[in-house]
């Protein structure tokens, strides 16, 4: 919606009442870097104040903008900030764009090809010509050491002369970082401990270790884990050492920074743990959702996070963001423990586009922010899904994106119009509603892959839906899963920066262990986890305030992967055993009478953050008028159309209708209804729904 500039009445579309007994006197900032915007959540005295700027090349710029324009909003100094947390893409961007630091290997002599081997799968099981991508570090750049360790200790140890050596080499090659990971170095560190300090001496670049990026069985995945880290690491130094001191030169706090496993650390320990920071943004979402939105009367909650750049899916289960250790990010294993994000590059500046077979694609290719789509005014020539949303008239040409970029609804017709002409269709508004359903299939499948190929109904889950585009496709995407409910919480533009404000500071530590659960020693467990929780411990901002998490990662003996349970403050093996079994069943349907390994021990430090709970003081006249809208299987309609922000608690909305705010646009089909609830969150429910 328009600002108003007038005395009299507020700019409610940015400044949400909090609800009294969850207020703190601290004043604290979120700030989440995404494709197109720059996100922020400020949440002074009882408020919570929201803006959005355009994201930029050097994301610090956008960064501290958008303090500055939230601050400027809550008519406060920056300087009275107490506490900063910020989410980023610096690491993913240097990965998807093999953007990163050109970066050495050394490891045990024999094993130098372990990042191209890899599994020996291909990407594409029927596809003859699928291509693995690239490794991260060339194979020139790739050293063998002479030293051996096994799973039972070192049998030859390395020279440190030859390390030395072996520096100058590395040296010659303008190398900027350098990963290290031997044969065997999670179950005896020493091999590997001598080369990283002695490399650490002569070099003067960063240097990954693996024994300290993953102490984890499984070579392919901890070599490529611990290459990522070094990859990524001086751009993250880099980053996050300016953003330091430019917040220090403004009088705000050093940010703490969104980890992948959707807690928040120090900046010094991201930067010495780069690859932790690898979903920053997507995770911050997340744990937005699960902090604004209950899931006790459903099975779970499924987020649903649309940007600019792309959507990102996850699932929220007794309150907790589901996590693993098992993940990818361009083709490249990552072993660190994040919260489970499928990610698809259909987001609002998607590019949408004409295959060679006729066939109207749409991404993963995206317009970003600058020039962004066309109906941005700033250039862009190449029609995207926002375009399409401004042809089918969820978009209006009154609204103004982020309180204030106001829309070219004439160029959104006109690249519409040239898509139409290549896809042999016939109108912009074909074309439209065709981008607009080719989008939707895409999301829908990656809902689809979070849920039913997982064993879950999606029916029984709710649908949570966030981010600038998010709330404008909900709907269609509940209908094609024939889910009932669609939430779209109050500060649903803004989620992920929202999160940042509700998120824990949360460490982990892992080590392998492989033992039968039978034949386990508890002392000798019990040893491990002494050494992972004063790990964990050590990083932690104040290690007495920090509640001690120790879990297992088991399985039955033969399988290839492992169940993650919780253990009791003292190793209990007949507990472990009933959590796995029941574990097990929930995951697969079944559990077995068979042997169980403990493979690896976690350790998971967390100081609570507190959770921010808007309250909201909708009032006035929330009616804005009405519009031409166009609905799949209706067709045109004309659409009521509403300012959100004034919406007062208890308000039903019978569709079509349409939710306008600074931040974001809900879409009500038809066949939908909602209510307004007393912390200003949307409960859509469809049409001859369960719920």
């Amino acid at each position: 919606m328009n600002e108003t500039d007038t005395n009299d009445e507020p700019v409610v579309s940015h400044d949400h009442r909090m609800n009294s007994n969850d207020t703190t006197d601290d004043t604290r900032i979120g700030v989440d870097v995404g494709g197109t915007f720059t996100d922020v959540a400020l949440s002074v005295d009882d408020r919570l104040v929201t803006a959005k700027v355009p994201t930029t090349d050097d994301q610090s710029v956008g960064v501290l903008e958008g303090i500055d324009k939230a601050c400027e909003r809550a008519d406060i100094d920056p300087g009275e900030i107490d506490d900063f947390a910020h989410a980023m893409t610096v690491s993913v961007n240097a990965l998807l764009e093999r953007g990163g630091a050109r970066t050495a290997l050394v490891t045990t002599e024999g094993f130098r090809d372990v990042l191209e081997i890899g599994r020996q799968d291909r990407p594409d099981l029927y596809d003859l010509e699928a291509e693995k991508p690239d490794p991260l570090v060339p194979r020139e750049l790739r050293f063998e050491v002479d030293e051996r360790t096994t799973d039972d200790g070192i049998e030859s140890e390395v020279d440190p002369d030859e390390i030395r050596d072996l520096a100058e080499s590395i040296e010659e090659r303008d190398v900027e970082a350098v990963a290290i990971c031997l044969l065997h170095a999670y179950a005896d560190t020493e091999n590997e401990r001598v080369v990283a300090e002695t490399l650490r001496e002569e070099l003067e670049v960063p240097v990954s270790a693996s024994h300290e990026v993953l102490a984890e069985f499984r070579e392919f995945e901890r070599t490529s884990t611990t290459a990522v880290d070094a990859y990524v690491r001086p751009a993250i130094d880099s980053y996050v050492g300016r953003l330091v001191d430019e917040s220090e030169d403004a009088g705000i706090p050093a940010p703490r920074i969104m980890q992948a496993n959707g807690g928040i650390a120090d900046p010094e320990t991201v930067r010495e743990h780069a690859v932790t920071t690898t979903m920053s943004g997507p995770a911050a979402g997340v744990v937005g959702a699960a902090a604004t939105v209950s899931d006790d009367a459903v099975e779970g909650l499924v987020t649903f996070d649309m940007g600019g750049t792309s959507s990102d899916v996850s699932l929220v289960r007794d309150g907790q963001a589901e996590r693993t250790t098992d993940a990818e990010i361009a083709g490249l294993p990552i072993r660190t423990p994040m919260v489970d994000v499928n990610t698809v590059g259909a987001g609002g500046g998607s590019i949408a586009w004409v295959d060679a077979g006729g066939a109207l694609r749409v991404g993963p290719q995206s317009s970003g922010a600058e020039p962004g789509p066309a109906c941005y005014g700033k250039g862009g020539t190449l029609p995207t899904v926002t375009d399409a949303n401004v042809v089918l008239g969820y978009i209006g040409p009154e609204t103004a994106l982020g309180g204030e970029m106001t829309l070219d609804v004439e160029a959104a017709q006109d690249v519409l119009e040239d898509l139409a002409d290549e896809a042999g269709l016939e109108s912009a508004l074909e074309a439209a509603q065709g981008v607009y359903r080719v989008a939707n299939a895409t999301m829908t499948r990656t809902i689809r892959s979070v849920t039913v190929e997982r064993g879950h109904d999606p029916r029984e889950f709710a649908l949570v839906a966030f981010g600038g585009a998010g709330p404008m496709h909900a709907a269609a995407l509940a209908d094609a899963l024939e889910v009932d409910r669609v939430v779209v919480p109050r500060p649903g533009g803004v989620l992920s920066a929202f999160g940042l404000l509700a998120a824990d500071e949360s460490y982990d530590a892992v080590r392998t262990v492989g033992v039968g659960l039978e034949e386990a020693t508890p002392a000798a467990l019990e040893d491990v986890y002494d050494d992972l929780v004063a790990d964990v411990l050590a990083d932690a901002s104040d290690p007495d305030a920090a509640q001690v998490e120790r879990a297992a990662d088991c399985r039955y003996a033969g399988q290839s992967f492992e169940l993650t349970v919780p253990v009791d403050e003292e190793f209990d093996a007949a507990a472990v055993a009933e959590r796995f079994h029941n574990a097990h069943e929930r995951a697969y349907g079944y559990a077995m009478d068979e042997a169980i390994e403990v493979v690896n021990l976690r350790a998971t430090a967390t100081i609570s953050g507190t959770e921010p709970t808007v309250r909201h003081d909708g009032e006035g006249d929330a009616l804005v008028g009405t519009r031409e809208a166009y609905f799949p299987g209706t067709g045109p309609r004309e659409t009521t159309v509403y300012d959100r922000d004034r919406l007062s608690p208890g308000v039903a909305i019978s569709g079509p209708a349409i939710l306008e705010q600074a931040e974001s646009t809900t879409v009500v089909p038809p066949t939908w209804a909602g209510e307004i609830e007393h912390d200003g969150t949307l409960v859509m429910t469809r049409e001859g729904g369960n719920q």
